[in-house]
């Protein structure tokens, strides 16, 4: 007679749950433009969500700069095979709205996924970027950064400034860089972003328009109106403090953040989004500032515009994939998990109540300068004040940059680059228009 040894309890169990077939969890793409250590950041996101739970997978790709990926993820769409999540920066959300057919709006994912889902729980000036006329949230508000000022503090120690006092103004920004000059900086001032920081920016600080129909708010018959005598005397400033060595252009998009960070550059107008980077690669003091505005100028400053980025949620994918979806958007939005981004990248805090978690542990306290990019963003709105949001933006962007930088390099005056960004910017809204009026 055989005699069988029983085996202990844990060992039978795990048998049992080695002989039954693994549950497939739900692969759930999301392309983005995250480098570095942004890049980090997101990977970062998706291995905590997917160590939280086991049904679902995050698979986060980076996609190349936003224009590149919005473009891959278009063509992908067409060929049937898009992702189910697509960070698209916040010039394309008119395009996207557009894109009849293509995205599924972010509440009713929430709402098809089953998750309890409050817009006022949201930023009002960033929800409110991304919500359609009808009050539904068409996107999810992910990265959203402002413009801001960052200095080096250590050039304004050398150069003979206070460094803890930034400029604020204008004209302030122009005598700090010729005493950075004066000391021997080679680049007092850059920036980056030049249409999101020197016009779009620029144009909510001082409360006036960037476009007609309430910045492209109120209708797709929004013209440019950057050419005022006010957006004039701003470009002819830049325009002549590059000629005296006092602004140095450093390229297009965010191409000047890493002439900042390198030391190269002491001071920048640019997204707060920089932040993390800065404090992790910065080998400087730095200090943060407010956008600098004109002090002659009645309103100002009012309230800078929402840059970053925001996530879509691609049309035609199955129930489940959306219920996963849900959930990642629904974890993203947890006060603890959305302040440690904010409090890692820069990025304004998504949620209120992120927000007063970072405030309550003392996190702007200890980093003087973190809270800047939020003060100036949570101010009441005008109808001018608001956000641009046109259709083609992209290349309207692209056609302001050529523009300028025929003002960097003293080919044109002030006012005929701003005309011609106008009369050429003009026909890229005429084209949307006509190919959206149905």
């Amino acid at each position: 007679m055989k005699v069988f040894r029983r085996l202990p309890l844990a060992a039978v169990a795990m048998a049992a749950a080695l002989a039954l077939p693994a549950q497939a969890q739900t692969e759930i793409q999301w392309w983005h433009s995250m480098g570095g250590a942004l890049g980090e950041w997101v990977n970062d996101l998706a291995k905590e969500f997917n160590a939280s739970q086991t049904q679902y997978k995050i698979v986060p790709t980076f996609k190349g700069g936003y224009d590149e990926s919005m473009t891959s993820a278009i063509a992908a769409f067409r060929a049937g095979n898009a992702p189910h999540i697509l960070q698209v920066f916040e010039v394309g959300t008119a395009t996207m709205m557009a894109s009849k057919g293509a995205v599924k709006p972010v509440a009713e994912v929430m709402k098809q996924a089953g998750v309890t889902f409050n817009q006022g729980a949201y930023i009002p000036a960033v929800a409110g970027y991304y919500t359609a006329p009808n009050g539904q949230m068409l996107s999810f508000p992910f990265n959203s950064s402002t413009t801001i000022f960052h200095y080096n503090k250590d050039a304004f120690k050398a150069a003979g400034l206070d460094p803890e006092k930034p400029p604020t103004t204008w004209p302030e920004v122009a005598s700090a860089a010729a005493k950075l000059k004066a000391s021997g900086h080679k680049c007092p001032f850059t920036t980056s972003w030049v249409s999101w920081t020197q016009l779009e920016s620029f144009s909510a600080w001082h409360n006036v328009l960037y476009a007609t129909q309430n910045n492209g708010f109120g209708g797709l018959n929004t013209r440019l109106a950057i050419n005022t005598p006010l957006h004039v005397r701003h470009m002819e400033n830049l325009g002549n403090m590059a000629k005296q060595g006092l602004f140095i252009y450093k390229g297009r998009n965010n191409s000047a953040d890493a002439t900042f960070v390198s030391g190269e550059c002491a001071m920048m107008t640019g997204s707060s989004g920089l932040y993390g980077n800065v404090v992790r690669n910065g080998k400087f003091g730095y200090g943060i500032g407010t956008l600098p505005y004109y002090p002659d100028v009645p309103g100002a400053p009012q309230n800078t515009v929402i840059g970053g980025a925001s996530l879509w949620v691609m049309a035609g994918k199955k129930p489940d994939e959306y219920k996963g979806i849900g959930q990642f958007f629904a974890y993203l939005s947890k006060p603890e998990v959305a302040a440690a981004s904010h409090q890692r990248t820069g990025y304004l805090p998504v949620t209120t109540a992120s927000f007063e978690l970072t405030e309550k542990s003392g996190f702007y306290k200890k980093n003087p300068g973190a809270d800047v990019a939020v003060t100036q963003m949570i101010r009441k709105t005008t109808e001018k004040s608001r956000g641009v949001r046109l259709g083609n933006f992209v290349q309207i962007r692209t056609i302001i940059d050529e523009e300028m930088e025929g003002l960097w390099a003293g080919k044109k005056t002030a006012k005929e680059a701003l005309d011609a960004a106008v009369k050429r910017g003009n026909e890229q809204l005429e084209r949307f228009q006509k190919a959206n009026k149905g």
